[in-house]
């Protein structure tokens, strides 16, 4: 399911006397491998404050490690969110490394990992606003069910 979510906001009545409303996004990424490498799948929710799902996506990749997925997960969670036309958004992994390798707290020393963390990086700046967060797998419900369902699909 999704929403146009910039046809909502410019159909909200102007208010000259507020700031303008940022919308802030949740965007839960998962990624994961059977076998690292193995049979791999990313995902990704777009998910607004009041929990209402914008977009969500699971898809299996064939054969990669788990780091590989969680980045593809990453890239196309970030290129949904550009064609939603949003601005700001705050990113949700359990993938401790992505999230400080986007950080920039950690280099990216795997070669095969630097390509995707280029597109992100990218991305990310096309976005605006991206801040990043580390969670619990416990946090990342959804995102997680979806890796599992494009892997069990592709079985």
């Amino acid at each position: 399911m999704e929403v146009d979510l910039c046809r909502l906001l410019r159909q909200a009545p102007a208010r000259p006397d507020r700031q303008p409303v940022v919308v802030v996004v949740r965007l839960f990424t998962d990624g994961g491998a059977r076998g690292n490498p193995g049979p791999a799948a990313y995902a990704y929710v777009l998910e607004r404050e009041d929990g209402e799902v914008l977009a969500s996506e699971g898809r299996a990749i064939g054969v990669a490690t788990n780091n590989v997925a969680e980045y593809s997960g990453l890239v196309e969670g970030l290129r949904k969110a550009i064609e939603l036309g949003l601005t700001h958004v705050e990113l949700v992994s359990d993938s401790e490394l992505m999230v400080k390798q986007m950080r920039g707290e950690y280099r990216v020393k795997n070669e095969g990992l630097k390509e995707l963390f280029l597109e992100a990086s990218r991305l990310a700046r096309t976005v605006g606003t991206v801040e990043y967060r580390h969670v619990r797998r416990e946090q990342n419900k959804l995102a997680d069910q979806l890796v599992n369902d494009a892997l069990d699909a592709a079985e």
